[in-house]
């Protein structure tokens, strides 16, 4: 391994201590934990299961086959059905939201170190009460006021923000095996004096966000999303940007950049041009095989990922403190993984694309591994090779339990997993899968509707 691959490596390998605070970091590492702490013995949440029946403005729309409020605003839920070459190969609930949300974090130098302003953010499907979110997360009903609350705070700085200002600003999607085309608005933008703290959120270093990622269902899918969208392959030494220059993850030669696009672009193009893959909407309750059971779930006979739950919901503090709603309630752990290796001095990614019924465009680039529960497919050579892996002593760059989007899903947990292997244990590589360094990744997303949200949450794991 040549000097600049063990430069990477090591910095990698090398796990940020909670006990070792950041220079010129606003608060310290035991003023995060106890805030968090404090904001959770403060949180008055109760959830309760309750029947369709009992959930109110919620009920199932006969006409319409699918499950929805009064208003007919937030999301709906139908049914899906998917074909492949005129054959019907699934059904599935399925989250119908189209409208885009806004995913928003504010940056600021502070102490001549970069800040974020985070958000101790309340969600009724949070494993753990309280995790970090970004400064707003808001959906456009939340802005517009349809849910009859409150604004949510430090809206205007996202709706009057200036070119100049921002550092991210994309639409990306989110999980394509539960909402249909659901996409979110995800931006940083950037202020010249730090905002006063309330005492829901506070003001954190990339290097604490990172290690707080570390800690099991603490920072949150919409937080973690946005991070991984920070264009490090766009910007260089000049001008004073809110990252460090860490070209070990992307010094590539443009000729070989340009090479594995054409390579991920080709998986994709042919997908989207050869695929006879076609996905509609049906009535939910019309689906076979799915019941609403006794327990008043709305779920397969058999197995499936996931369930619909409907819940009361009580949480002092947010914009609108009771209110009912459904769930989506996984039946287990995914997992999430990620494997590279060293080629030649440049850090590579094994992706594969990824088709999912409710992707806005068909297919993205997701990670190595994307493995539901109770998923009955069989493994291809790549899973059984991570899979095998896994029991045997592997050299481990991140695993992590982190929690989905509390909003519509119910404490959903997944395993996330970064696997460095020797590049020569895995030749040849199957169909679909290519190897990617990070610099191409990152440039894919500043593109819409390119890398999936797995894959995205997976590279924002790094230490950059």
């Amino acid at each position: 391994m040549n000097q600049e691959a063990e430069y990477w490596l090591n910095e990698i390998l090398e796990k940020p201590s909670a006990q070792k605070d950041c220079e010129n970091s606003l608060h310290s590492y035991k003023e995060l934990f106890d805030w968090i702490a404090s904001r959770k013995s403060k949180s008055q949440v109760s959830l309760k299961k309750i029947p369709l029946k009992e959930c109110y403005p919620w009920f199932y729309d006969d006409k319409d086959g699918c499950i929805r409020n009064k208003d007919g605003s937030f999301f709906k839920i139908y049914g899906l059905r998917q074909y492949q070459d005129g054959k019907i190969i699934s059904q599935q609930p399925i989250i119908d939201q189209t409208e885009i949300g806004f995913l928003g974090i504010i940056a600021c130098k502070i102490c001549g170190t970069w800040h974020y302003l985070m958000q101790a953010k309340i969600e009724p499907g949070n494993v753990n009460v309280v995790q970090i979110s970004p400064t707003l997360q808001a959906t456009k009903s939340n802005f517009t006021g349809r849910h009859g609350g409150k604004l949510p705070m430090y809206l205007d700085y996202f709706l009057k923000m200036k070119p100049e200002d921002i550092i991210v600003d994309q639409i990306q999607s989110e999980q394509s095996s539960r909402f249909l085309k659901k996409r979110n608005r995800n931006v940083i933008v950037k202020v010249c004096k730090p905002l006063e703290e309330p005492d829901s959120h506070r003001w954190m270093t990339l290097r604490q966000l990172k290690e707080l990622m570390r800690h099991d269902n603490l920072v949150n899918m919409d937080t973690r999303t946005v991070l991984s969208c920070i264009p490090y392959v766009l910007m260089g030494q000049e001008g004073d940007v809110p990252f460090r220059d860490k070209p070990y993850f992307y010094k590539t030669a443009w000729s070989m950049k340009r090479k594995t696009l054409v390579e991920l672009y080709k998986v994709i193009n042919d997908y989207k041009m050869l695929k006879t893959n076609v996905v509609e909407k049906i009535p939910l309750f019309s689906m076979k095989d799915w019941i609403m059971s006794d327990e008043n779930e709305f779920r397969h006979v058999n197995y499936f990922p996931y369930k619909v739950i409907f819940c009361d919901i009580i949480i002092e503090g947010r914009e609108v403190s009771n209110w009912r709603q459904p769930l989506f309630a996984s039946n287990g752990k995914a997992t999430f993984g990620l494997i590279c290796c060293d080629d030649n001095g440049i850090l590579k990614f094994l992706v594969k694309a990824r088709a999912e019924p409710g992707c806005f465009d068909g297919i993205e680039i997701g990670p190595t591994i994307q493995r539901e529960t109770n998923s009955r497919e069989e493994y291809d050579d790549v899973e059984k090779f991570f899979f095998d892996r896994l029991k045997h002593n592997p050299q481990i760059l991140s695993d992590c339990i982190l929690s989905e989007e509390g909003g519509r899903f119910y404490q959903e947990e997944n395993r996330n997993v970064i696997l460095l292997i020797e590049k020569k244990e895995l030749e040849p590589i199957p169909m679909g899968y290519v190897w990617s360094d990070y610099g191409t990744l990152n440039l894919l997303t500043q593109i819409n509707n390119c890398l999936n949200i797995q894959l995205r949450n997976l590279l924002s794991l790094l230490e950059i």
